[in-house]
């Protein structure tokens, strides 16, 4: 069996990528970051994650906050609240974080060469999204050029199966996959109940798409 990293943030995105990767026969090997951030209520939902897909092995990776300054989700700016839907991804949030997908698929090329894996797996979308940089086709294929070039096998690749699935999309192929959604945390500022806001992007972003699939939020 060959195996595979995944980037876990504790999101429905890297839920349900999990569950793809789980469903094409690799054994799963999770890697979550904490970064200060200031939902790391995420983590916990990680971990959640990690036990219902059933992954080989879990790391929790701490990164020192300084590396992220400028974000709002590792800094005191305020979270932007209440952006009408249609406005969302039309310019780059503070919520942001500096080349934080190419520091995490870094460290995740690191860990996948070190235990042979050929693949690694990130929940990543250019559809239904805040505008990150960091989200594009673009990337994802100047990364994998990186990884081919900065390895020894050259041979591991870098798989994004929700970039082109609108949020609604993902939610659906994670329910045929078996995910429970009630386990995984998106919000961006959560209250202090860590109870999800419902106002960030993050939020409005995920409830609009379960509303569109038809069902309520399980959060």
């Amino acid at each position: 069996m060959s195996r595979a990293v995944i980037l876990l943030s504790g999101g429905l995105d890297s839920a349900t990528t999990a569950a793809i990767a789980k469903s094409e026969g690799v054994e799963l090997f999770a890697l979550t970051l904490d970064y200060g951030q200031r939902h790391r209520i995420e983590i916990e939902a990680a971990k959640k994650i990690a036990e219902h897909i059933g992954i080989a092995n879990h790391i929790i990776m701490p990164i020192d906050v300084r590396l992220f300054a400028g974000s709002s989700l590792t800094g005191d700016a305020e979270v932007p609240k209440d952006v009408p839907c249609e406005q969302i991804g039309q310019q780059i949030p503070n919520t942001y974080v500096p080349a934080r997908n190419t520091v995490f698929l870094a460290l995740a090329l690191a860990y996948a060469e070190s235990i042979e894996a050929d693949r690694i797996y990130i929940g990543i979308s250019n559809v239904d999204y805040s505008g990150y940089p960091d989200c594009r086709p673009e990337f994802l294929q100047a990364f994998n050029m990186l990884a081919n070039l900065a390895t020894k096998t050259g041979a591991i690749s870098v798989k994004a199966p929700l970039m082109y699935l609108s949020k609604k999309d993902t939610i659906l192929r994670g329910l045929e996959l078996g995910v429970d959604f009630s386990l995984t945390f998106t919000c961006y500022d959560p209250l202090p109940t860590n109870k999800s806001c419902g106002r960030c992007e993050a939020c409005q972003l995920r409830s609009n798409a379960f509303r569109e699939a038809g069902m309520i939020d399980p959060v």
